[in-house]
């Protein structure tokens, strides 16, 4: 297929009219509700456009695929992080219960966090998530983790350098 129109808006155009309906269709055999299938290749085809060099794309279905997968990934776990952060404010008292507002900078703050943390394992990001947030010590979380002290060493001091890496960018 030939993507080489003009300008990005018509590449845009061109590959939205050519694979909008076949990618929400992948995504509905997936979803629950057709409207988040919708939104979210929708979100795929936003971040084509904001590709150095979208002209460049020689299988846009397979891009798109892998948008749509990695968007639908966030989603996922976006929602669960959601639940847990609910389930933990459901048990404070009342007088220390976050507003709308504040829960919502919460989530989107380890949400970004997690993003952070892409490169770790569940057990280094759970590590720094002990340390950082829940307090504990090293022996603590390595007891809790069922992994050795200097494991532990070792996760925290990749999520640091993740963390000091993504405040260069």
């Amino acid at each position: 297929m030939d993507l080489r129109p003009s300008s990005p808006q018509q590449l845009l155009g061109q590959l939205f009219a050519q694979n909008y309906t076949w990618l929400c269709a992948r995504l509905r055999s997936r979803m629950a509700c057709p409207h988040s299938a919708e939104d979210i290749a929708s979100e795929a085809f936003v971040r084509i456009l904001g590709l150095p060099d979208p002209a460049a794309i020689r299988e846009p279905r397979a891009m798109l695929t892998t948008i749509a997968q990695r968007l639908l990934q966030e989603s996922w776990r976006r929602r669960d992080l959601e639940r847990a952060y609910v389930r933990w404010v459901r048990d404070l008292p009342a007088q220390v219960q976050p507003s709308p507002e504040e829960a919502h900078l919460v989530i989107d703050s380890l949400l970004h966090l997690d993003r952070v943390l892409d490169g770790l394992p569940g057990q280094g990001k759970a590590a720094f998530i002990h340390s950082q947030l829940g307090g504990m010590t090293y022996r603590d979380i390595a007891h809790r983790l069922g992994i050795s002290v200097s494991r532990v060493q070792q996760y925290m001091s990749e999520a640091f350098r993740l963390c000091y890496q993504a405040l260069d960018t």
